[in-house]
């Protein structure tokens, strides 16, 4: 029984991957137009189609909204019933059905003739009514279903939404839709985080940010150190200028070293080179420098080198940035 399940779903794939080749050579002339026509287009892509050819479609929506060409999803019986409206003169239509004969969909081809929008179909019969119909036809026939009954679209879905996969793409690289493009579509994603978070959104400011004067006492470090919780403080000289750093774990390297330490003012302790950044600067790079570095905080200076904040690595891991690309 196992030997069959598994036979029977390596078919599944082999199916749906030799579809998805021939797929590749049938991207044309036609392929062209359709891009053309959807970069032309000054309106919106009114997607639309029935049952599972209607799922795929808003997945093709949702793909295009992301990557830079506005698209909407249309339901064809929801069209006749008002929501035609929807449907501008400045707009595009794409229309996907298996078969070509969806009656649903072939009631709406006169109403988008008079409305004067081109129209696109994604079809698996060529000579169909709706491909007859159309301004340009996608050809998404396939050789066979997954299905054994030849019933359940699976190869076919498949196909479309590679189809839709293929133009949003293309249109993509058309409008040199770029990584902070994308970001703007997807700011509440990790890549969205990545490219327009500033470190100035995380940093400590004013009076939370802990510095100490060069020739402040240890005593009196530590209780900056302490009462602003970043676990570190700047030294500054006389000017403001930040001159070095003094961590928990400096404090703690200090302590083992030396019973008596009531003498020591922050420039004896603090570390002289410690890493800065700039306002500005996005999030993720601070991060990639502190992980880089291998430390928890980050000093903000301005073009004089004066702390304006204080960036601990906490914040930025706890916001959700990280390096990876998901989204």
């Amino acid at each position: 029984m196992g030997t069959t399940d598994i036979q029977k779903g390596r078919d599944v794939i082999r199916i749906e991957t030799a579809a998805l080749a021939a797929l590749e050579q049938k991207i044309g002339d036609s392929f062209a137009s359709a891009v053309d026509t959807i970069f032309a287009c000054r309106g919106r892509i009114i997607v639309t189609g029935m049952g599972k050819s209607g799922l795929i479609g808003r997945k093709i929506v949702a793909t295009m909204n992301s990557t830079g060409t506005p698209a909407m999803f249309m339901h064809p019986s929801d069209a006749v019933h008002g929501d035609l409206g929807m449907v501008r003169a400045d707009d595009a239509v794409l229309c996907i059905s298996k078969s070509g004969d969806t009656m649903e969909l072939l009631q709406l081809l006169p109403l988008f003739k008079r409305i004067g929008v081109p129209v696109i179909s994604m079809t698996g019969i060529l000579g169909s009514p709706l491909a007859k119909g159309s301004n340009v036809v996608l050809d998404i026939s396939v050789e066979e279903e997954a299905c054994p009954m030849d019933l359940t679209p699976t190869a076919s879905t498949t196909v479309t939404l590679a189809m839709g996969d293929a133009l949003a793409v293309t249109l993509l690289e058309k409008r040199h839709f770029t990584k902070d493009d994308f970001a703007r579509f997807h700011p509440g994603g990790n890549l969205g985080k990545r490219l327009l978070l500033k470190v100035e959104e995380f940093m400590a400011q004013g009076d939370d940010i802990p510095i100490v004067h060069r020739k402040t006492s240890l005593r009196d470090t530590i209780l900056v150190i302490t009462s602003k919780r970043l676990g570190a403080a700047c030294v500054v000289d006389e000017e403001g200028v930040l001159c070095g750093i003094i961590t928990d774990g400096d404090l703690r390297r200090l302590l083992q070293k030396n019973t008596e330490v009531s003498g020591f003012v922050a420039e004896e302790i603090m570390f002289t080179r410690p890493k800065t950044i700039r306002q500005g600067v996005l999030a993720a790079h601070a991060l990639q420098e502190m992980e880089s570095f291998k430390i928890t905080q980050l000093v903000v200076v301005d073009t004089d080198r004066k702390p304006v904040g204080m960036l601990h690595l906490h914040d930025l891991v706890n916001a959700g940035l990280s390096n990876d690309n998901a989204s």
